[in-house]
């Protein structure tokens, strides 16, 4: 069963202290897979990954030197910010949609994407960040999601969660430009309780790594334009973030 590549890594050539991820940085479906029961509108389509956010994931990384690591497989096949356990991992219906390939999966078929996908994904992004834990202060996930969910408009435009740890998420609250343009709002549109803070709890809470993911409303981040002024607009706040936070911690 070949899933193709499942993770990258964009390394930088000098030395860093953040690392930046985004699990749901692709909608590739392996082509054992063929099309999964869905329309290519589906597959195209919030369901199968964040549109927008590796473009802006690569503009941060660049701005900061850091290094990403991105999925490489649908989230709709494993969802790489899920533990195998949970429902959501492989799901069979998201938002709307029924997802015909993930419907009474066997638990060989179950293993067969965890040991596939999860496993090397986590693995690459745990080693990464053993290998500089020394030098890391701080992990960022970088997600998009929808303006409309179940009907409902969303009024927030840029999320800052956090999981187990919330201390740099709240420092990134108080760091906030007072001239922002954004609606910015903590813990939404998810929090914890919608499982979304898995990668933060497993790989950088178990670190003692701050961490923080940043979820941006795909509408604001669809072209070229939109997602480098995104990138300049996030890395400052997170690097005077950073700054006010290591204040913090050595009063």
């Amino acid at each position: 069963m070949d899933f193709g590549t499942v993770v990258h890594t964009d390394m930088t050539d000098g030395p860093f202290s953040v690392v930046l991820v985004c699990e749901h940085a692709s909608n590739r479906v392996p082509e054992f897979l063929g099309d999964m029961g869905l329309s290519e509108d589906a597959l195209r389509s919030h369901i199968a990954w964040d549109p927008g956010a590796l473009a802006v994931a690569q503009g941060m990384a660049k701005r900061l030197s850091a290094p990403l690591v991105h999925g490489g497989v649908s989230r709709l096949v494993y969802d790489c910010n899920r533990p195998p356990e949970a429902p959501g991992a492989m799901p069979e219906r998201s938002e709307d949609y029924r997802i015909p390939a993930n419907i009474g999966l066997s638990e060989q078929d179950r293993r067969q994407r965890i040991e596939g996908i999860y496993r090397p994904f986590t693995k690459t992004l745990s080693d990464l960040i053993a290998e500089n834990r020394a030098a890391l202060d701080l992990m960022v996930t970088i997600h998009s999601f929808t303006p409309v969910y179940h009907g409902q408009k969303r009024e927030v435009e840029l999320g800052v969660l956090h999981g187990a740890d919330d201390q740099f998420a709240r420092a990134m609250m108080a760091a906030a430009p007072l001239d922002q343009p954004f609606v910015i709002r903590l813990n939404e549109p998810y929090s914890a309780a919608d499982g979304v803070a898995h990668t933060l709890d497993a790989q950088a809470v178990s670190q003692k790594l701050p961490n923080v993911m940043i979820e941006i409303r795909n509408d604001l981040i669809q072209t070229p334009q939109q997602q480098e002024a995104m990138a300049d607009y996030l890395v400052p706040w997170i690097q005077q973030s950073l700054v006010e936070f290591q204040k913090g911690g050595a009063a």
